[in-house]
């Protein structure tokens, strides 16, 4: 019975082959898990961990999940930082008041420096030769009392002296064609000289006059401007306490934030020791699945169910058995023994 033999081979063969699969497949999934179980204690190791730190300031504390995982972070002030801050801030509601209030104690400034503006727009209203003229005409209106009593008392004297109608000093016409000095008495030509001495000295002045008023007017303007600044610096000057107030408060915050830094500084040197730690553990890890892939892999009794199936020795007494035949060739082909 050949066939026989042939199904008995045939069926060894296939046997050690499917143990064989399965042993390959075990050793796979048992190394796959290896390398899961490297990996998972890796990411543990570089896993974030602070540490709750308590200093003079203040404390911290960091909450996990039941999985490890953070999921909570703060800090407590120290007592003694916590009534600073209590004082500091009651400190800084009444600065903000204070602030508050200045826009009203300032507005006299605003007032004066816009009125210093008004009054230098009507100063500079008017040009130099505009002052000039204003200033000679009110000089002279001082002067014209003044100016007429002293020639009526010069006329009475004259008139007294029996000289009212003297007149001497004539001259001629100028070069230019322009008139000449009148005729006139010795103290009428004196009066009328000193006059015009006087009104000379005048024009002078009323030329300064007309500078000084330009001058003037813009001084007022940069006088309102200061007054403004003033009034401006004052309100911002007034945010001064109250930034101080809240800026000592921030700096005592601060300080009993310190512990939440230093437990976060903490767990980060901890994750980065991890880590260096973990990458070690996951090298580790993956050696030893590849090397325990060929030995979980190794099937015995697959290998020997497969090697007798291809073990001549083994063939031969099948035929034997099934078939009767005794000169079977060990070297014979599939297609001779089928045909046998």
């Amino acid at each position: 019975m050949p066939f026989t033999a042939a199904l008995v081979m045939g069926g060894t063969q296939l046997v050690g082959g499917m143990m064989a699969a399965d042993s390959a497949r075990d050793a796979a999934q048992t190394s796959a898990n290896a390398q899961l179980e490297a990996s998972r204690m890796a990411a543990e190791e570089a896993r974030f961990r602070p540490v709750g730190v308590t200093t003079r300031f203040g404390s911290s504390q960091f909450g996990f999940t039941p999985e490890g995982r953070l999921s909570s972070a703060g800090y407590t002030v120290s007592p003694e930082l916590q009534a600073y801050q209590d004082r500091l801030m009651g400190l800084s509601g009444a600065g903000l008041t204070q602030a508050e209030q200045a826009g009203q104690q300032y507005a006299p400034l605003s007032g004066a420096a816009t009125g210093l503006f008004n009054l230098g727009q009507q100063y500079l209203a008017q040009t130099p030769e505009q002052v000039a003229q204003k200033y000679m005409a009110s000089q002279q209106d001082l002067l014209a009392p003044t100016r007429e009593r002293q020639m009526a008392q010069l006329q009475n004297q004259l008139f007294q002296q029996g000289r009212g109608g003297l007149s001497v000093g004539a001259t001629g016409a100028r070069p230019s064609g322009a008139q000449g000095l009148g005729a006139t008495t010795p103290e009428m030509e004196a009066y009328y000289n000193a006059m015009a001495q006087q009104d000379a000295a005048l024009a002078a002045q009323a030329q300064q006059a007309g500078q000084q008023q330009v001058a003037f007017g813009t001084g007022l303007f940069g006088q309102g401007a200061n007054l403004l600044n003033q009034y401006q610096t004052g309100q911002v000057g007034a945010l001064s306490p109250f930034q101080s107030y809240l800026a000592a408060t921030q700096g005592i915050e601060s300080l009993g934030q310190s512990p939440l830094d230093i437990g976060a500084q903490l767990g980060g040197r901890a994750a980065t020791a991890g880590a260096n730690a973990g990458q070690f553990l996951y090298g580790g890890g993956m050696g030893a699945a590849k090397t325990m892939q060929p030995a979980n892999a190794l099937n015995p009794f697959a290998r020997t169910i497969s090697n007798l199936g291809e073990s001549r020795e083994f063939t031969s007494g099948l035929s034997n058995l099934f078939g009767g035949r005794t000169g079977a060739r060990l070297d014979q082909g599939p297609a001779d023994f089928w045909a046998s």
